[in-house]
């Protein structure tokens, strides 16, 4: 898309630093400049506020990329590109089938009624939960991964989604401050939501997390 539309070698994109490589490798592939923005700490896809902010008379595109199944919140987006005359491109989710999406929006519902000591996800208009990812705040000190052990101990998968953002990876190394994205890198966990958990499963989960909540600051 980006090689159709005209980008390359002396061209800036505006992308996500919170995980997708893919995405700026395609950037990379065309030969334009892969340039990051800060991420909406609700949402986890780009701030229209921060992408306006890394603009420059060089950036012809901005890639919105949607995140765990909750949609980008585009229309800010593409009401920037209008105004800089800027491609906005979507990185679209695969389809599911209704059936599946509607049972791990259940399991979502079951756990956001729950669960304690983490900060739940914002469900928005038309999460699929293809990710159900909470925050784990630190008390000063990096309690995401500490739960995360925790949790596989007592026989609950859980991954942390995003373990480096892409501007601290060697290919794609940048100077730059992208707040929201370092916390969330640091916060953020996933948690099962599969359309195959049963009710104990869920249980169990809830109760794992629940059992743990010593470690956490107060629920949100």
């Amino acid at each position: 898309m980006l090689r159709a539309a005209g980008v390359g070698v002396g061209d800036e994109v505006v992308v996500p630093a919170f995980g997708n490589a893919e995405v700026a490798g395609a950037v990379t592939l065309v030969g334009a400049l892969p340039v990051f923005a800060d991420i909406d700490p609700v949402t986890y896809c780009l701030d229209p506020r921060a992408v306006e902010a890394v603009v420059t008379p060089r950036t012809a595109a901005v890639v919105v990329v949607h995140r765990f199944g909750r949609p980008a919140e585009v229309g800010p987006l593409r009401g920037l590109g209008r105004r800089h005359g800027l491609l906005v491109l979507e990185q679209a989710e695969s389809e599911e089938p209704y059936d599946e999406v509607a049972r791990r929006r259940e399991r979502a519902a079951y756990l956001d009624a729950r669960l304690r000591g983490v900060r739940r996800p914002d469900g928005g208009d038309g999460h699929t939960y293809q990710q159900y990812v909470v925050r784990v705040p630190g008390n000063g000190r990096p309690d995401r991964d500490a739960f995360a052990r925790a949790l596989r101990g007592r026989g609950v998968e859980c991954r942390v989604p995003v373990k480096t953002p892409l501007h601290r990876l060697p290919e794609f190394r940048r100077c730059v401050s992208l707040p929201e994205t370092e916390l969330a890198a640091d916060e953020t966990l996933s948690l099962p939501v599969d359309a195959t958990l049963t009710r104990r499963d869920m249980q169990r989960i809830v109760a794992a997390c629940n059992a743990l909540g010593g470690l956490l600051q107060p629920a949100f």
